[in-house]
């Protein structure tokens, strides 16, 4: 029988009645509004410890120690090591064999009179789910929607206790503790835009696969994780770096998927404007890219993303279908240019104006968003099945009424031509590629990378026969 959801008012009071539960709230900068749920409810004597609120940077510096940023995750984490370790000084012998502690901490930038634009923050909770355990951490970062301050207020405090709450009683089930963050609350309040799990609690939580949650659940739009499988929040990796990105389904990634994104990314570097130190390169997959049918199969997703990491790749997930709402997305954190990776199939696509009969200026609106960030698209070629020629970006066939409007766009550099591409790879696509891995035959080895041949085998990734 599912379990009727909680209000703010009952998880909160839950939590306080909870003899075997004790810790600390901790909260700097606009976000002091979760521990006013505690002790609003009644019973907090029974779970609180201590609850503070160092509004004041020095007195914040002097409590965690000096910092670049105060509204980071370097910040989060000082205030859990501070408070969790108190919380272990202090308690330890005298309660620590019959209560399992814990210390939630948030850093947030609000909006307010100073600051008229969307706030952010940190929210974190390091947890024992039983006394004397080795701790675990959930650490977050939201975007905050509110149009007033009172707004995000409210935001955060039930954020706050939604985290709290889910950390100490669904930790066994993280896709029920993603859900249940955004009990009482809308995405069209705050967005979640990285959740980090660690410790022991969550030992069988893969990252990446949360990664793809946040946007599959709506709380995000978009989601990153690095090579290594750390999960990053997007406006940090991407602040003041240029960023190139190739959208495919990658599945799996072939000797043409990485040759396009290899010459993408020389001739990226080798703009003017460009220095190949600042460059995020990111392999993007769409929700639309991932599903089969209305589901997205989890395992499918991961074997693309251990591919794609043992191949040194930085993934973002997004839920963007046209281009021009993934390059607004990436313009908003970093002013620096944008490069795409496609072939001219996709650029066709992109003029095909079905796709934008939802807007009110139909595909010129479309591209004034798509281009008016100093975006540019880097073209492979193509061969046409019907003549055996080559298609370029030169004498691609675009419907005469948006020749010109096409025309203007590749004289002034909007549009790029990749002639270094290996035009032997023009005819592998990853349909095939798949097929002939899930019905054993070996030619489709010379068709991807040896790195991915390998890894395809060794795990028998894809439904590769053993």
């Amino acid at each position: 029988m599912e379990q009727a959801m909680l209000d703010t008012h009952q998880k909160a009071l839950a939590i306080n009645l909870d003899g075997a539960k004790y810790g600390t709230i901790a909260e700097i900068g606009a976000g002091q509004e979760t521990a006013r749920w505690f002790f609003q409810v009644g019973g907090a004597a029974g779970t609180i410890a201590k609850a503070m609120s160092a509004y004041d940077m020095k007195f914040s510096d002097s409590i965690y120690g000096s910092c670049q940023r105060y509204v980071s995750r370097d910040r989060l984490q000082a205030m859990l090591d501070h408070e969790y370790k108190l919380l272990n000084e202090r308690l330890g012998e005298s309660r620590g064999a019959t209560s399992a502690f814990f210390a939630f901490a948030n850093t947030v930038a609000a909006r307010s009179f100073s600051q008229q634009e969307d706030g952010h923050g940190w929210l974190g909770i390091r947890f024992q789910t039983r006394p004397g355990e080795e701790a675990s951490q959930i650490d977050l970062h939201v975007q905050l929607k509110g149009q007033e301050n009172i707004q995000d207020q409210e935001t955060l405090g039930l954020l706050g206790v939604n985290l709290i709450y889910a950390a100490l009683y669904l930790h066994h089930d993280p896709d029920a503790l993603l859900v249940s963050l955004l009990d009482g609350l809308s995405t069209d309040l705050l967005a979640i835009d990285m959740i980090d799990f660690y410790g022991p609690a969550f030992e069988q939580v893969d990252n990446r696969l949360m990664a793809l949650r946040l946007v599959q659940l709506g709380l995000s739009v978009a989601a990153m994780f690095q090579a290594d499988g750390k999960v990053v929040q997007p406006a940090e990796a991407l602040y003041k770096k240029a960023v190139l990105v190739e959208r495919s389904r990658f599945r799996p990634p072939t000797n043409l998927t990485m040759n396009l994104l290899d010459c993408a990314y020389k001739a990226f570097c080798s703009e003017s404007d460009i220095n190949a130190e600042d460059v995020v390169v990111l392999s993007e997959m769409t929700l639309h890219n991932l599903a089969e049918g209305e589901d997205i199969d989890a395992e499918d997703f991961l074997h693309r993303a251990e591919i794609l990491c043992a191949l040194g790749k930085n993934v973002m997930v997004s839920d963007y279908g046209e281009f021009y709402r993934l390059a607004q997305y990436l313009s908003g954190y970093t002013h620096m240019p944008v490069g795409v990776a496609l072939g001219v199939p996709t650029l066709e696509q992109i003029f095909d104006e079905k796709y934008y009969e939802n807007l009110q200026g139909g595909i010129l609106e479309s591209f004034g968003r798509l281009f008016r960030n100093d975006l540019r698209l880097y073209v492979c070629p193509a061969w046409d099945d019907k003549t055996g020629e080559l298609t370029t970006v030169h004498n691609l066939n675009i419907e005469q009424h948006l020749r010109h409007l096409y025309l203007h766009l590749l004289e002034n550099g909007f549009i790029r031509e990749l002639a270094a591409i290996d035009q032997s790879q023009l005819g592998i696509f990853s349909h095939t590629v798949l097929e002939k891995i899930r019905n054993g035959e070996p030619d489709w080895e010379s068709m991807v990378p040896e790195k991915v041949a390998e890894i395809i085998h060794h795990k028998h990734l894809f439904k590769c026969p053993g």
